[in-house]
């Protein structure tokens, strides 16, 4: 990954090691603005199959906005997306995919939960079967009861979300993402809304989803657990990429920034 035109060398290493694996998602020259503010200034990501990728980095880096331009919840302002080998482009321009055919194949986790107050666990998981694939509702209860069991909640499933708590709201938000089969799966600081005592059981469902051989793009400040987890790390910092690397990353970074960031989050 590089934000200019001379790749870094962790950058030509990855250009070199996708010949052996799938590129699932490609970013290329990425811009946003709201306004007249850019807050990404030509950014470049690749994710290959089964890869975890970590991005982090503080508040207003851009972090979030980029994950989102991913399914397209941000259009981007220039650059391309190209996820599972269809490209897509910037509102008015050159675009070869549906935004609703992507985002049924890439699965979104939010800081907040959205979960409908008036339906119990397994009705929010249903639902999201029924509107985004036209499964009928015995078919779709039962992939979703399938869904709960694995994030650990199928004795939940009756449960309503005011009887649920925030880890728990979260682990179903999870199982929803889950239960369309998606072949990517994007967190946006999942436990960012959580009490602390809370976090774990959250970042234990995500471990479980790792280890299943999902590809993953994760924004998190949970440090800790990128150290652990993340296959390539991104350290994004005004709207760039500051520095990226694969494991061991967060011992052998070297740009004064990214260190600066990680002792004091750590």
């Amino acid at each position: 990954m590089t934000t200019d035109s001379a790749p870094s060398a962790a950058a030509a290493d990855r250009a070199h090691d996708a010949v052996a694996r799938d590129v699932v998602v490609r970013l290329e020259g990425i811009r946003k603005s709201f306004g007249t503010t850019e807050v990404l200034h030509g950014v470049d990501l690749t994710v290959h199959a089964g890869e975890h990728v970590v991005v982090f980095g503080p508040s207003g880096s851009g972090k979030s906005t980029l994950l989102r331009t991913i399914n397209l919840l941000e259009e981007p302002s220039a650059g391309s997306v190209q996820v599972l080998g269809v490209e897509y482009g910037p509102a008015g321009g050159r675009r070869r995919g549906s935004a609703v055919e992507l985002r049924r194949r890439v699965g979104m986790v939010f800081q907040q939960f959205n979960l409908f107050p008036h339906l119990t666990a397994l009705h929010n998981v249903a639902l999201a079967l029924r509107a985004a694939k036209r499964v009928g509702r015995d078919d779709a209860e039962e992939r979703a009861a399938h869904a709960l069991r694995q994030v650990g909640l199928l004795r939940f499933a009756a449960r309503y979300p005011a009887e649920l708590s925030g880890g728990q709201q979260q682990r179903v938000a999870i199982a929803r993402a889950l239960s369309l089969d998606p072949k990517v799966m994007l967190f946006d600081e999942p436990t960012s809304a959580l009490d602390p005592e809370l976090v774990g059981e959250v970042l234990g469902v995500m471990r479980t989803v790792a280890e299943s051989g999902m590809t993953m793009v994760i924004v998190t400040h949970e440090l800790n657990f990128a150290r652990e987890i993340g296959d390539f790390n991104v350290f994004m910092d005004e709207g760039v990429v500051a520095e990226s690397g694969p494991r061991g990353f967060f011992d052998e970074c070297t740009n004064p920034r990214t260190r600066q960031f990680i002792a004091a989050v750590l």
